[in-house]
């Protein structure tokens, strides 16, 4: 599902007053849920800095 309400918000970015806020309402979800799939989503395909999920996932892992 988070695949597919991320997509469902990059793809209506086109027109991107209330974009995610239409998407949270037609899958219902939480706006400030999807909001955060969407950064993260972002984040792993490079196009924001942040710490990617694999690498969030490497340092969980090393940390127990």
């Amino acid at each position: 599902m988070r695949e597919r309400a991320t997509r469902l918000v990059l793809e209506a970015r086109r027109d991107p007053v209330g974009a995610i806020r239409r998407a949270a309402d037609q899958l219902g979800v939480h706006p400030q849920a999807l909001r955060t799939w969407v950064k993260q989503a972002e984040t792993d395909a490079g196009v924001r800095p942040g710490t990617t999920s694999s690498d969030a996932e490497r340092i969980a892992a090393l940390e127990t």
